[in-house]
């Protein structure tokens, strides 16, 4: 997919997904305006501000869909495992339209970025949509999304708390007290969003991921001030150094992925050394939570569906849940076989942040949220079923463990095997399902449906019926249903009648499944213990 950030907004405005407000808006209203839309909102009049502003343009899922050229939401994860399988390395070309204007050393401001005031407790204006591109001496080159709190017109924060690949990367800076250049990269196509939100393995370059989303090579251009490339398709894109301050200086709070607002963090600074943009640039703000969260769900389907494999579990769904912020929480069906649960269990609690997994049997939907819950209920017992792995790896925005400054904390990871459990017999499992569902139809019978009678019979035709039904189940023993659906040319009442026959002359029994069989024969239950 060729197409860029400004033609994926016209095609969002095309089917009614954007609507383009052109009067003047208060700066510190966007937030809240994009929160009660439905749709994507561009803000081409912002008061104070020669450019205007876009957001929400990942918000739903049905953006989501479109932002990856998908006709649904499952189609993202297996577009982003092909990615995975076949990434094409970006192609650098020259230089690009970002180079229109640019401002470097005293003149770069970024107080002229139209930086929207979120929630009520935020700590500065926050840059939320930079594809940040670093490069290592020895691990290559790494991208990724990083919030930035400007401080001053050249100077911010990066917000580096989660133990990750870009965060390794500074942190081997600081070691050579050098500081860390970087290129941020603002108002880039989703696909380029998602590439970099992939957490791929030190040495893989996470914009060939993006290529091979794309079925083409990314295109990088050239910083000026920095050794390092940029998303040339980008509306801004700042050169920057990470300095070797370490993690010292104040940061947030910042409203996250949980839904919540996260505390106050301590992080490196960044100095912005160079300032480039489109003429008629189009700052883009990342509406936290769920721009985050609709393009970060798939890469934790991929990354668990790969674990399972591994495993050799053969995995029907997933389910990362909203629930769990699209990151902490999956439930899996599985085709089981024995012991597969806990296996399954142990491969995806492996998985990135996953911190509460539920494994099923295939028969369950693992959307249905009280289907879940009802096999949970039916198969788990806790001392048996319920696993607990402590002092994993956890995601500090956990506000349930530990914070502060200089802690990585870690926490416990919790799996729940709702599978059947072996050596239960399967009947114990049988849903009620009721007769006649697939035929007798309730609308039909609403427009005036009406059944035809059987036959009526006396008590000699009630006899006769009774030798049949005798006859039938000495050979195969028959639920009482498929009696009553086998002599259907008689009305209900004879057969039930016909059954009762049966017990008043002790000739009827009932095999260890429930059926009905002949007394005596090899087919009837036994009492325990006889």
């Amino acid at each position: 997919m060729q197409e860029n950030f400004r033609q994926f907004l016209d095609r969002l405005r095309q089917v009614g997904e954007l609507v383009d407000l052109h009067q003047p808006v208060d700066i510190r209203h966007i937030a809240t305006l994009v929160d009660q839309a439905e749709t994507a909102l561009y803000f081409h009049n912002v008061i104070g501000y020669a450019m205007p502003v876009v957001s929400g343009i990942i918000r739903s899922r049905q953006r989501a869909v479109m932002s990856l050229g998908c006709g649904n939401f499952a189609e993202i994860e297996q577009k982003l495992v092909q990615a995975i399988l076949k990434p094409i390395p970006p192609k650098h070309v020259k230089t690009s339209p970002t180079r229109e204007v640019t401002l470097v050393g005293d003149d770069v401001d970024l107080f002229r970025l139209p930086i929207p005031m979120s929630s009520i407790y935020d700590g500065g204006p926050m840059i939320t949509a930079g594809v940040v591109i670093a490069r290592d001496p020895e691990l290559g080159l790494n991208s990724g999304i990083y919030r930035f709190i400007v401080k001053e017109k050249a100077l911010t924060g990066i917000d580096l708390v989660t133990p990750n690949n870009m965060r390794l990367f500074v942190e081997r800076a600081l070691a050579r007290n050098a500081p860390l250049p970087i290129s941020i990269s603002i108002g880039t196509h989703p696909i380029e969003i998602a590439g970099s939100g992939y957490r791929a393995p030190l040495g893989v370059d996470e914009m060939a991921i993006a290529g091979g989303i794309r079925g083409a090579p990314v295109e990088l251009a050239p910083c000026t001030t920095i050794e390092l490339p940029y998303i040339a398709d980008a509306e801004i894109v700042l050169e920057a150094e990470v300095l070797p301050t370490g993690w010292t200086f104040p940061e947030g709070r910042f409203g996250e992925f949980t839904r919540l607002m996260g505390g106050l963090h301590w992080n490196p600074l960044v100095r912005v050394k160079a300032m480039s943009m489109r003429r008629d640039a189009v700052y883009y703000n990342l509406h936290m939570p769920w721009e985050n969260t609709w393009l970060a769900a798939p890469t934790r389907y991929a990354a668990i569906r790969q674990a399972l494999r591994t495993a050799g579990v053969q995995v029907k769904d997933i389910n990362v849940t909203l629930g769990g912020c699209a990151f902490w929480h999956a439930v899996i069906s599985i085709k089981k076989q024995p012991g597969e649960g806990k296996n399954a269990l142990l491969a995806a609690l492996s998985v990135m942040d996953l911190k509460h997994v539920v494994v099923v049997d295939d028969d369950i939907d693992v959307n249905d949220p009280a289907e879940v819950e009802w096999a949970i209920a039916t198969r788990v017992q806790g001392d048996r079923d319920v696993m607990i792995v402590s002092n994993a790896r956890a995601k500090p925005l956990d506000p349930s463990l530990p914070q502060g400054f200089g802690v990585v904390p870690t926490g416990a990871k919790v799996g729940i095997d709702a599978t059947i459990p072996e050596n239960i017999p399967r009947e114990y499992y049988e849903r009620i399902t009721y007769a006649y569902a697939d035929r007798a139809k309730i609308a039909d019978y609403v427009n005036g449906k009406r059944d035809p009678a059987g036959e009526a019979g006396d008590e000699r035709a009630v006899e006769k019926l009774a030798a049949k039904i005798l006859d039938t189940i000495a050979t195969e023993p028959l639920y009482y249903t498929d009696v009553a659906e086998k002599f259907s040319a008689y009305d209900f009442r004879t057969i039930a009648r016909a059954i009762g026959h049966l017990h008043a002359t002790e000739k009827l029994w009932q095999d260890p499944r429930g059926r009905l069989c002949v007394r005596g024969s090899q087919f009837a239950a036994k009492l325990p213990g006889k």
